[in-house]
């Protein structure tokens, strides 16, 4: 098994004191910042965008892991890179050319990932699992933290490592939506090996202890 990567998702941060979140995921045992990006249309919240993702680059001293939940992405992969991405991630269900804009992010010399939403199968990444950095499974329908996790995503977990092992051995196979300590082993024995979050570290009493204890 790969490295577990631990990526604490910044939506569920204290945006009335960033900076001591921030702070935190630097100190603790996690590897990445967990950026997601909304528009109010892909789904329908709207999050930070590059203005705050610039501050949080600004004393961010690990890896940022942008998530774009947003219509018609393409638009703003520039801008992202300034922004300090080091990973990209898009949606399956946003992108009508997907392998373009796969090229088109690696070529800016971000590392490219694509999302796939509950209901999107994973079979439909055959034809672009060798290009792809990193795969996100959404485990919760997107757009809202706290929500419960969907129990079939383990099953798409497991199909996608089959299909990454034959094609892709490298691919990172990441996680959000409901991960916690208390559901992380089964992640990790399914094949993922990169877990986003949220509310199960900012909401806990000791947010480093619990991102120890995932890392575990």
């Amino acid at each position: 098994m790969k490295n577990i990567i631990i990526a604490p998702s910044m939506l569920s941060a204290n945006f009335a004191n960033l900076n001591t979140d921030i702070e935190m995921v630097n100190k603790s045992q996690a590897d990445w910042f967990h950026i997601d990006v909304m528009d109010g249309m892909f789904v329908p919240n709207i999050s930070f965008g590059p203005v705050v993702i610039k501050h949080i680059q600004k004393y961010a001293k690990k890896p940022l892991d942008v998530h774009l939940m947003i219509m018609d992405p393409d638009r703003y992969f520039e801008e992202f890179k300034v922004c300090g991405a080091e990973y990209l991630t898009i949606h399956y269900e946003a992108c009508t050319h997907l392998h373009r804009s796969v090229q088109r992010i690696k070529s800016l010399g971000m590392k490219a990932g694509v999302a796939l939403n509950p209901h999107t199968p994973v079979h439909l990444l055959t034809d672009i699992i060798g290009d792809l950095d990193m795969v996100l499974i959404m485990s919760v329908n997107p757009g809202f933290g706290g929500q419960s996790f969907i129990p079939q995503a383990l099953r798409k977990i497991t199909e996608l490592r089959a299909m990454t092992e034959n094609r892709n051995p490298d691919c990172i196979i990441e996680v959000d939506g409901g991960v916690g300590p208390n559901n992380i082993q089964k992640l990790i024995k399914a094949g993922a090996n990169a877990f986003v979050a949220g509310n199960s570290v900012f909401a806990s009493e000791n947010p480093m202890e619990t991102i120890a204890l995932m890392k575990q």
